[in-house]
């Protein structure tokens, strides 16, 4: 009988001390490794542990920032812990990367890490404060070091991490180079790494989406106004709101892209725009190239304007477009006179159909079949008329096309592009200002 007492009293002993262990336990966190070290990460801020091996590729954005990842349906920067604190890459398979998903200060994002191990409970008392020996990553990223089984922790301060000062923002303002997309921060407060992320993840997002759903591609001629359109469309929007999932959403996003009076005739006070931009001239030939001409009334408004600014010269504009059916209506349209503006009535004649633009005018326009990606004869000319058409097409295409521009002008001539278009370079040079987007041309 003593025996047993003696038994049951050291069973209570020992779920006394294990009932005071589990009482001073006031910290958990998730264990990892990075390049055969041990870390681990406030298991608070760990939303889940994943793993995954297709990430989208976004230009521009920092080294460390591996892609963006579907999350179901919650596109999320990847964030590789090696690359971000330089350490070197574990040789590994081709395979599945493991993935820590952190949730902060609202925002979700993924780290990449070697080795996902298990979650560690401590009492906050026995973590030391950081020293310098922990000399791998920059000691500000480190909250503590911890002893546990043998095994020693170094403490990530994961918000510390991921958070962005108001100074090192300036800095980082300072010292974007051309090539960089610069996002801007929020109004207020300091911005997270997540944040500048996975706003340079969803630009990229979207970009991919707007050239699958709509062959939109942006370069250095449409990207200005793909980074103020995106800062207006991401206003309220957070997850899959930012995405372009359709075709409608693409054009939801591209809305305010098109030039004034696209596919329609140009109101008055865009062709007065457009006519303050044409230098005077004595020549008795003059001549433009209208690229992607639709069914004609573009042409037919650029025709009106040249002919009331030169009206002693010989006017010829080669207007092209890929649309068969539409080159092949335009020379015979006819119109309402109330529906025309006023400065092309002044060129029509009454017809038994209606009216049509005199034959002056008509003579001054050849309508052709062209597709603008394939070479083609024209001579050189005065004017290129390119609104909105340059972006729809394929980068290759879009800098080949501007070489095209380059040969076929004459010297200072004039390209007009469509409003959020523009072209870089010393070889062009702005001559008009929004709703007009114009380039003379140095050759």
């Amino acid at each position: 009988m003593a025996a047993v007492i003696k038994d049951l009293e050291q069973v209570n002993a020992d779920l006394q001390e294990q009932k005071e262990r589990v009482e001073n336990v006031d910290f958990k966190m998730v264990t990892f490794s990075l390049s055969g070290k041990d870390y681990g990460v406030d298991i608070m801020n760990v939303k889940e542990i994943a793993k995954a091996d297709k990430f989208t590729y976004v230009p521009n954005a920092a080294s460390f920032v591996r892609g963006v990842y579907n999350l179901r349906g919650d596109i999320i920067p990847i964030i590789d812990l090696r690359q971000f604190f330089h350490l070197p890459l574990e040789s590994k398979n081709e395979g599945m990367e493991n993935m820590l998903i952190l949730h902060i200060n609202d925002q979700v994002y993924g780290t990449i890490v070697d080795k996902i191990d298990k979650v560690v409970g401590i009492n906050k008392e026995q973590i030391q404060p950081p020293h310098p020996i922990f000399g791998d990553i920059n000691i500000k990223y480190i909250s503590g070091v911890v002893e546990k089984q043998g095994d020693l922790y170094i403490i990530l301060d994961v918000v510390r991490i991921f958070t962005v000062t108001e100074e090192e923002k300036k800095q980082s303002r300072s010292t974007v180079s051309d090539g960089e997309y610069f996002v801007p921060p929020p109004p207020s407060g300091d911005q997270t790494l997540a944040q500048r992320a996975a706003a340079n993840t969803a630009i990229g997002f979207v970009q991919e989406s707007l050239a699958a759903l709509k062959r939109f591609n942006v370069t250095s001629i449409n990207d200005r106004w793909l980074h103020r359109r995106f800062s207006e469309w991401s206003t309220g929007r957070t997850g899959e709101a930012l995405q372009l999932r359709t075709a409608s959403d693409a054009d939801d996003f591209l809305d305010t892209f098109s030039s004034p009076c696209s596919g329609e005739f140009w109101s008055e006070s865009y062709a007065n725009a457009v006519k303050k931009i044409l230098p005077e001239s004595s020549a008795g030939n003059i001549s433009a190239w209208n690229i992607g001409c639709g069914k004609g009334y573009e042409t037919y408004s650029f025709a009106c304007i040249m002919k009331a600014k030169y009206p002693n010269a010989n006017i010829k504009i080669w207007a092209n477009d890929n649309d068969i059916m539409a080159v092949s209506q335009a020379p015979n349209m006819t119109f309402d006179l109330e529906e025309l503006p006023e400065f092309c009535r002044p060129f029509m004649v009454r017809g038994s159909n209606g009216y049509s633009f005199n034959q002056s005018i008509k003579d001054s326009i050849i309508f052709e079949y062209h597709d603008v990606t394939n070479e083609n004869s024209l001579p050189d000319v005065d004017y290129i008329l390119a609104r909105d058409i340059i972006s729809f097409l394929p980068a290759q295409e879009q800098a080949r096309i501007v070489a095209d521009f380059s040969e076929k002008l004459k010297t200072r001539g004039i390209v007009i592009l469509g409003r959020n278009e523009e072209l870089g370079g010393v070889l062009w040079q702005s001559v008009a200002d929004d709703p007009i987007s114009a380039y003379l041309h140095n050759s």
